[in-house]
């Protein structure tokens, strides 16, 4: 990994990461890239975590439920979107498995009959081919193809 020039001392940093952390729930890996954009060794970047973990300025599982709640309720993302998000910020498999136990089915399921009817009339085409666009739309939101082909039949009344 490439080491940039120590911007900050450890008292600085500490300092910067706490804010950066109390503004918002952060991840463990995002943590570590900021603490690497401040310049900080291995050695000092693991301090910083300990000391925000223990002073629960960081918290994976808090991370977790607040990144499904956000992306379900603002963002009107499906699971599997959420699942791969999480994943890439390396995210513990048992964090996100929690965090997507508070997931409400009705809001959820709300949220993709609403995506699909929205879409659904802003395509012109019929048939096969609507049906097709609007499944891809949702697809790229996240959503499951068992609930999609679900809502798809639906709303175009097959």
């Amino acid at each position: 990994m490439m080491h940039s020039e120590r911007k900050y001392s450890f008292l600085k940093a500490k300092e910067k990461i706490e804010a950066w952390c109390a503004y918002q729930d952060r991840c463990h890996y995002d943590v570590n890239l900021k603490l690497i954009s401040f310049g900080l060794d291995e050695e000092d970047r693991s301090r910083l975590i300990s000391h925000l973990i223990s002073y629960d300025f960081l918290n994976e599982q808090r991370f977790a439920d607040a990144f499904v709640s956000g992306k379900v309720r603002i963002k009107k993302w499906g699971r599997v979107k959420i699942k791969q998000h999480l994943k890439a910020k390396q995210v513990p498999d048992r964090c996100v498995s929690e965090a997507m136990k508070n997931v409400d089915m009705d809001e959820y399921l709300n949220n993709l009959k609403s995506l699909a009817q929205k879409k659904s009339a802003l395509i012109k085409d019929t048939g096969y081919l609507k049906k097709q666009k609007i499944a891809q739309f949702l697809y790229g939101k996240g959503y499951e193809s068992d609930l999609i082909q679900d809502v798809l039949k639906e709303i175009l009344n097959d």
